[in-house]
């Protein structure tokens, strides 16, 4: 796992064979912007060389902070540092927990909605409202059941774009199933169980653990966890735990500022940027990030490590508090 403290961008633009080519990357490091430029510069040099013999590479690297990040460090804001543990703040503005061995699981019972809550009654209501315009013989039918199925789907879409559970219970007591099945067969695991708005997070107390161990693959497939998820587990070679309320859930519609901005941002937009976060941090002192339910399996058998790691984990998440999640 790497969280460098900064960052800069290298380029190189030169002709090779009557053409010109310019390409971009970027650099890490934790010494100083001077070091970090210098990385940069001579990972924009490897890219060109290789570019430049007909390797097929992308001639501009993306500026990502996480999500979507093949191997490249996590480029977020550092907060605070705890041994190992890194706590950023994320793309949205909350703050997460990193760490290179001390094994999250999260558990969603429904995906929250990635697109827009609009195109996804849409399809729906069109579909409706066609086929009750055809069933009733008349146009007045088709309008009247496009409105129905619209404001039913909206209604949902809004629900799924917030994370909330639809108030089905299945979903709950299949991820709950699944974690009794999997405590069955690893009777010598210890897992400490948390409730977040939106499904169930685990957190291993017996051992640490590599993001790319076999057991940890097979740990993610047989308790369900997003795919996206465990992908960066592995790319990022750390395991990651949001610590506070997501902004839309406690009121804050407004986006940070720069919005969608990877760290770093612009020094003229930082002002901005600290009032936002001022406003957040003081609404989400009053929420809780996830809720603890019980310990399972063998309390026992505690790590070292995991025990530090919780301790910061529930501080933090405010576990403990009896505060509404968000």
């Amino acid at each position: 796992m790497i969280v460098p403290q900064f960052w800069a961008e290298g380029r190189i633009q030169e002709r090779v064979a009557g053409k010109q080519i310019t390409v971009r990357r970027y650099g890490w490091s934790d010494e100083s912007p001077l070091a970090a430029q210098a990385h940069a510069d001579q990972r924009t040099r490897e890219a060109f060389d290789r570019i430049a013999q007909g390797e097929k590479l992308d001639r501009r690297e993306r500026k990502r902070a996480y999500n979507g990040a093949d191997g490249v460090p996590i480029r977020e804001e550092i907060v605070e540092r705890q041994g190992d543990t890194v706590v950023t703040r994320n793309t949205y503005g909350a703050r997460c927990l990193n760490t290179p061995d001390v094994l999250f699981v999260d558990i969603d019972f429904e995906q929250p909605l990635r697109t827009s809550v609009f195109g996804f009654a849409l399809v729906p209501a069109l579909i409706a409202g066609v086929v009750g315009g055809w069933a009733a013989k008349t146009w007045l039918g088709g309008l009247i059941a496009f409105i129905v199925v619209f404001a039913v789907a909206w209604f949902i879409g809004q629900r799924k774009k917030r994370g909330e559970p639809s108030g089905n219970p299945a979903p709950e007591k299949q991820a709950a199933e699944r974690i009794g099945r999997f405590m069955h067969q690893h009777p010598d695991w210890h897992l400490r169980v948390y409730r977040t708005p939106a499904g169930f997070r685990l957190l291993a107390m017996h051992d640490v653990f590599n993001p790319a161990d076999m057991a940890v693959a097979d740990c993610f497939h047989a308790l369900g966890v997003d795919k996206v998820y465990a992908r960066m587990c592995r790319n990022q070679n750390c395991f990651r735990a949001r610590l506070s309320a997501k902004p839309w859930r406690i009121g804050i519609d407004e986006h940070v500022r720069p919005r969608r901005g990877v760290w770093p941002v612009a020094p003229e937009q930082l002002a901005e940027r600290d009032a936002w976060i001022a406003r957040y941090e003081q609404v989400a002192v009053g929420h809780a990030a996830c809720q603890y339910l019980e310990s399972v399996g063998n309390a026992d058998k505690v790590h070292p490590s995991a025990k530090a790691v919780q301790e910061l984990h529930d501080e933090r998440t405010r576990a403990l508090s009896g505060l509404p999640l968000a």
